[in-house]
């Protein structure tokens, strides 16, 4: 499966890439100036600054290639050149951004990520940093036929529904699951928490579920759980919230997620697998929470 790549009429993106080295793997866009937040006028989204993802399959040429175009994009690392760029960006979350970088009269921001720490965080969820953002609706401008890349933009998406699966209750709306999922990469689950992590999940999901509806409708109808209404823009679900069904959910979970939940849960000292501990988490009636607490922090 595809993620939906941006429409040709959508000129402004492309006009930006070409400024830009084109070795990329994948590059999205992504934020409120390319999509329609809640809680302000819509004219305003023309004047916020134009986030950007590259992911490259050698950042250190990539670097010195984007250093002969753009020089002035970076900070004073760009005196220590690419190789001390690409050692920079390997910290955190794997990400080096240049910000406040004026392009075509906007201003842009733009992070460069190995495609191999992509495929990471994809997979496992390592950071959750970019994967959370692709968890959301992005404009994905160019995309190569990397079947390993394609395959982890695709397990990362069947985790956020797992994931949220696991957190909401038996039965919830559609409007509910992209609301949790829309939520996982910020610092509170939407049940539980008020104030701006609640109204920063809203305001991205309540005029977009059309984007998000396109991004989850291909998992969602394979999900046996779902009953996926598309034509009426309607779910009707039905989890199995048995020791035995969120078992099987948990054990689908990313690999840090996974062993962030078992640090959680076993007691320091204790040698048990992790096949043992999620079977005790899928018996424990706040099993939701508990993957809650797990994850990642706030993106």
């Amino acid at each position: 499966m595809a993620l939906p790549v941006l429409s040709s009429s959508a000129v402004k993106f492309r006009r930006v890439l070409a400024h830009f080295p084109q070795e990329l793997s994948l590059a999205f866009a992504y934020g409120s100036g390319v999509f329609r937040q809640a809680g302000g006028p819509a004219e305003h989204r023309e004047n916020n600054m134009l986030d950007f993802v590259f992911a490259v399959d050698d950042a250190v040429t990539w670097h010195m290639m984007n250093l002969l175009k753009n020089r002035s994009h970076y900070s004073f690392l760009k005196f220590f050149g690419p190789k001390q760029i690409t050692t920079m960006q390997k910290y955190g979350a794997g990400i080096y951004y240049n910000t406040l970088v004026p392009c075509n009269g906007r201003m842009i921001k733009y992070g460069v990520i190995s495609t191999d720490a992509l495929i990471e965080d994809l997979f496992h969820w390592r950071t959750l940093y970019v994967a959370g953002r692709l968890q959301k609706p992005v404009k994905i401008l160019t995309q190569n036929e990397n079947s390993k890349l394609q395959a982890a933009l695709v397990s990362n998406l069947k985790s956020a529904v797992t994931a949220a699966f696991l957190m909401l209750p038996e039965s919830f709306s559609e409007e509910d699951l992209y609301m949790q999922i829309a939520g996982l990469s910020y610092s509170g689950d939407f049940r539980m928490i008020i104030g701006e992590d609640r109204a920063k999940v809203q305001n991205i999901v309540k005029p977009n579920v059309a984007h998000f509806q396109k991004l989850y409708s291909n998992i969602l109808q394979d999900c046996p759980q779902v009953v996926y209404k598309h034509h009426l823009g309607r779910l009707e679900a039905s989890i199995d919230k048995s020791p035995e069904g969120q078992f099987t959910q948990l054990m689908a979970l990313p690999k840090t997620l996974q062993q962030k939940i078992t640090a959680l849960v076993n007691p320091p000292g204790k040698n048990r697998d992790v096949e043992e501990i999620l079977l005790q988490v899928a018996h424990d009636p706040d099993c939701g929470l508990v993957v809650h607490q797990g994850k990642p922090g706030p993106v």
